[in-house]
């Protein structure tokens, strides 16, 4: 009858501090960062259409398209497909990926397409292309969008962010809303 007694108080102690105290305390903290801890939103005419640090899904021909998802781009369930690079069912998604930005870019050899178009990344939800993934599409939009290819590729160039440490990247959710600015 002791132990249960025992085990019954470490169980309520456990359960207040897990259960209520450490979760109110993150949210405390929470409060403090930019956004009160709801994330970096990007707005357009005050509406929030995304958040700056999650990729998201553009599979439309005149936006430019992001890294593969191995989560379909869900936010809740972030995670890589664990396969590995000799896994015969991951090299054929590869490849069928690869097929896929021949045929709407028939301009593009194999050997042009960068890594990061065929590749979903380690969390699924990288909002960031690299430089080339982003160039590699500016033929195809200008063409969609009727602009000039010049304007778009100036464009691209100048949504390039350098990482102290790190490769060049392109969020391509900003790419995108100014892209739709582009007259």
């Amino acid at each position: 009858m002791k132990n249960i007694f025992s085990i019954l108080k470490l169980t309520a102690v456990t359960l207040v501090l897990f259960a209520v105290i450490y979760p109110l305390s993150i949210y405390g903290v929470a409060q403090l960062a930019p956004n009160q801890g709801k994330g970096e939103t990007l707005s357009v005419n005050e509406k929030v259409i995304g958040y700056q640090k999650i990729g998201q899904k553009f599979d439309k021909s005149n936006y430019f398209w992001g890294r593969p998802s191995a989560v379909d781009y869900n936010a809740a369930g972030s995670a890589g497909s664990n396969k590995g690079p000799s896994n015969a069912e991951y090299l054929a998604l590869v490849q069928k990926r690869i097929d896929t930005l021949l045929l709407v870019h028939p301009y593009l050899k194999k050997a042009d397409i960068p890594s990061d178009m065929v590749t979903a990344s380690g969390s699924g939800l990288d909002p960031n292309v690299s430089p080339q993934g982003a160039l590699i599409q500016v033929k195809r939009i200008a063409k969609e969008r009727k602009l000039d290819e010049a304007k778009v590729k100036a464009l691209v160039e100048s949504k390039i962010n350098t990482a102290v440490v790190g490769p060049e990247s392109v969020n391509v959710l900003e790419l995108n809303i100014a892209l739709d600015g582009l007259k």
